[in-house]
């Protein structure tokens, strides 16, 4: 069993656990893989254009090499017992694509397995970051107008990540698709079936990406960000899922365990 989303002491918002002791609490629970994926550092010229992004979840770029340096070193120390894969969650913002496939030319030597997600979307000239709180949320919502908008802005920049030329080590593994629902769980809206998903979900399975079946939200009221309306449309497509524990501490790991053994939960 393969856990293909964990973060790490390198995440602003992670934990101090050691490389270590996930690699320890993977061994414990019988994984035969498991793939850092740190979120890699927003680029620079978005930083310097919207500083407030620099307090969010991702890495500072003084600490990459580091990062890569320390995974490399976990990844020899234990090659006899699992496979460990150096990783990035890399997040997509739009309208800085150069800048992020520059990034990726010159750290992607490094690179065994990536994720490709969208934590940021535009809303009429204006960033703002999905997942941080309801308060951002709500006022992401206002702005967009509607509900259906929102969905609809996330989902074609989905789009746009995907079909934007990041350069050779552009991640083909798309990150918790149904993040968006962290703080909209509340509505009731039928968005699997918005042209842009079937869209989106044509061009997944045209362009041969995976996705990630992330399971974070099994304790939230968000849920599971692969819920059931999604899920029976990339069922349909015969799109390849990769389950992620998206864990940010050592002992979370166990939540991809207790989603296939529920009884152990």
């Amino acid at each position: 069993m393969k856990d293909g989303h964990v973060h790490t002491k390198y995440c602003p918002h992670g934990s101090l656990d050691s490389f270590d002791s996930y690699i320890q609490k993977a061994l414990d629970l019988g994984l035969s893989e498991i793939s850092f994926t740190e979120h890699f550092p927003l680029p620079a010229e978005f930083l310097n254009c919207y500083p407030q992004f620099n307090n969010g979840g991702n890495m500072v770029q003084k600490n990459l090499m580091l990062y890569f340096s320390e995974a490399s070193a976990i990844k020899e120390k234990y090659k006899d017992q699992i496979k460990v894969n150096i990783g990035i969650e890399l997040d997509y913002v739009e309208g800085y694509e150069k800048e992020i496939a520059s990034m990726l030319d010159e750290f992607g030597k490094y690179i065994d397995d990536s994720l490709l997600s969208v934590h940021i979307i535009k809303v009429r000239d204006e960033y703002f970051p999905i997942d941080l709180d309801q308060d951002i949320f709500d006022k992401m919502l206002h702005k967009a107008g509607s509900i259906q908008n929102v969905y609809r802005i996330y989902y074609e920049t989905v789009v746009k990540s995907m079909s934007s030329d990041l350069g050779l080590y552009k991640p083909k593994r798309i990150g918790h698709l149904n993040l968006i629902r962290l703080f909209s769980h509340q509505f009731t809206t039928n968005y699997s079936e918005f042209p842009v998903v079937v869209e989106l979900l044509d061009v997944m399975k045209k362009d041969g990406y995976t996705i990630d079946y992330n399971i974070s939200g099994k304790n939230r009221p968000s849920g599971i960000y692969i819920d059931d309306l999604l899920f029976r449309k990339i069922l349909e497509h015969g799109i390849d899922m990769i389950y992620g524990s998206d864990s940010h501490n050592s002992d979370n790991l166990e939540t991809l365990q207790e989603f296939f053994n529920p009884s152990i939960g």
